[in-house]
């Protein structure tokens, strides 16, 4: 008998619903799934259901490719668009969802007590964030949360090896983090070469030691005068609880440019992030003393984010801390009405740590940045073609361990460009631990069709299987990333990494658009259109060295771009006389 009525009540509840009728609430579908937890990571424990954890969840762009159509437009210095950039309200409507996928967003949250209230929207509609404990996340992304333990440096994370949607809303939500993203972007402290104390600045040898002086001869800035009021702005993003010293940036022009000697920056909290100047971070004084330094007087802003992998969670610990930066900053400076129009950023990953459908809308919104002028730089890695991280691992992550080069991200993301590493002079030469490659992610972007395939054609089939011969190609370009001279807690330092030439390039880039403000020009914006046509004939091609790693010597650089030094390390002079023919009147 009871099984009849079972029966029955499975073949009622089996008929077609009405509208009013509710959805059942086990259709669900898988959205992303790991196929191994990622290298270095162990599962250490069930995360308590109290923990708090902060969905993003990423609701479709329709409109996105037209935004990527106008971005190539303005970009290209052939077309009569070239440097018409966006405003914000112009990008803003571009990326903005349909408004049916916002409402059975907004239903669903409803439906699990998310009020319009407690929920965090981005400015275009495109991305809701909203704070929930475990135990609901996992009701609602039908899924298992539990700590990973990363035993290197014995960071914590809480993710989800699989998540999943309710079918109904399969095309209306793009991506929700954090899930199964196991990605965590490192600062100097374990990315860049730390070469122990310092020189004094008396008889510095610009053949082995990067100073500011040096890099002004290097790159053909010495002598240049920018002007401080011309509109020109350097940001510098930081990350990881690294914070840049007022004190050691006065040291640091006393030993190394002394009429900068009252220069500063100016700080800007994102999401809480801090400004604690008794705990300094090498990254940060890097990042300032470099970009300040090679662009005084010109403005330059340090952006400092919130945000760290958390301690072992537990319930003494309910606040998730956030290893997703990113996001977070770019949410941040996205909403802002005038951003810099340079940004550098120091840190990377290896793209297989983070998932592809997250890792596309963060690349999307640089290119939101691009269209409105911004020119975004990251540095390439610090682990040749192994990637960034340690311990390195040159095993795919799908289960099948196959033998390949590991790209990095944002850094592989078409939308920013890509900074590698030198070192030496007369002649420059690639930094062995410049990071270079080729994305899986991403296709290669048309601007570097004959570059590339120039080098594929030189490279033969060496390697053939361990990078992916179609993917976007990094870096675009180089700079010296070695022996930089650096004052950290009021002691001088030696460092190197690729964390440095992003800086380094990134400051000359603020030169040129000081140069372009003052004589009424548009900035430079995305510059990788223009870099891979009239700018490449500005910057010295590097020849010689390589980026070994995986057991191989990796790749080599030669004529042209290459990836371990792009296009080559900037020419300033050069790139000037350059954009005096570069207005664009052809309609291309």
């Amino acid at each position: 008998m009871v099984s009849c009525l079972l029966a029955l009540a499975f073949a009622l509840y089996s008929v077609a619903p009405s509208a009013a009728a509710p959805r059942p609430r086990h259709s669900f579908v898988v959205k992303d799934s790991l196929a191994e937890i990622p290298h270095g990571w162990i599962q250490h424990s069930p995360a308590p259901e109290h923990y708090s954890i902060k969905l993003r969840i990423g609701l479709p762009q329709p409109n996105f490719r037209s935004l990527e159509a106008q971005l190539y437009e303005i970009s290209n210095p052939n077309h009569h668009n070239y440097g018409k950039h966006l405003s914000k309200e112009q990008v803003d409507a571009l990326v903005a969802p349909h408004k049916e996928s916002t409402q059975l967003v907004d239903d669903w949250l409803e439906s699990h007590g998310l009020s319009q209230d407690v929920l965090d929207k981005s400015s275009s509609g495109d991305w809701v964030t909203v704070t929930v404990p475990v135990s609901k996340a996992e009701e609602m992304l039908d899924c298992e949360y539990h700590a990973y333990k990363h035993p290197t440096d014995d960071d914590f994370i809480v993710r989800a090896q699989s998540y999943s949607v309710p079918d109904y809303l399969q095309g209306h939500i793009d991506v929700i983090q954090p899930t199964t993203m196991f990605g965590r972007p490192k600062a100097m402290r374990s990315t860049i070469i730390n070469q122990g104390l310092g020189l004094d600045p008396l008889g510095v040898d610009c053949h082995t030691t990067a100073t500011i002086s040096c890099l002004q001869k290097l790159y053909n800035t010495e002598g240049y005068q920018p002007l401080k009021d011309s509109g020109s702005r350097l940001g510098i993003a930081g990350y990881l609880k690294e914070y840049a010293s007022y004190s050691d940036l006065k040291q640091f022009y006393e030993n190394w440019r002394p009429d900068a000697i009252n220069g500063t920056f100016d700080f800007v909290s994102v999401n809480g992030g801090l400004n604690d100047q008794s705990t300094p971070g090498g990254e940060a004084n890097l990042d300032v003393q470099y970009g300040g330094g090679i662009s005084f007087p010109l403005l330059n802003s340090y952006y400092s984010t919130a945000g760290s992998p958390p301690v072992i969670p537990d319930s003494a610990t309910p606040s998730n801390q956030s290893s997703e930066p990113y996001l977070e900053w770019l949410t941040f400076i996205l909403n802002e009405a005038n951003p810099p129009q340079v940004i550098t950023t120091s840190y990377d990953d290896n793209e297989r740590t983070v998932p592809k459908d997250y890792a596309i809308r963060v690349c999307n919104m640089f290119a939101q940045l691009g269209a409105r002028g911004v020119s975004v730089l990251f540095s390439s890695g610090d682990g040749g073609v192994a990637g960034s991280q340690t311990p390195p691992s040159c095993e795919s992550n799908d289960g099948k361990k196959a033998k390949q080069f590991i790209p990095t991200f944002p850094s592989s993301c078409p939308f920013v460009t890509s900074v590698g590493a030198t070192y030496r002079i007369e002649p420059e030469i690639a930094a062995p631990f410049s990071s270079g490659g080729f994305s899986n992610y991403f296709s290669r972007p048309e601007y570097q069709n004959g570059h590339v395939d120039s080098y594929l054609d030189f490279l033969g089939d060496t390697y053939d299987g361990m990078y992916n011969k179609s993917g976007r190609g990094t870096p675009d370009v180089s700079a010296q990333g070695q022996n930089f001279q650096v004052i950290d807690s009021g002691k001088k330092y030696s460092t190197s990494g690729a964390s440095a030439s992003a800086p380094t390039f990134a400051a000359i880039v603020s030169l040129i658009n000081d140069h372009l403000l003052r004589n009424g020009q548009a900035v430079l914006g995305f510059l990788n259109p223009w870099l891979y046509s009239i700018g490449a004939d500005g910057l010295n091609d590097i020849l010689g060295g390589s980026n070994p790693g995986c057991g191989t010597m990796g790749f080599s650089a030669t004529q042209g771009w290459d990836p371990v030094t792009g296009l080559g390390t900037p020419d300033f002079k050069k790139l000037i006389d350059l954009l005096s023919d570069s207005e664009g009147d052809d309609d291309q």
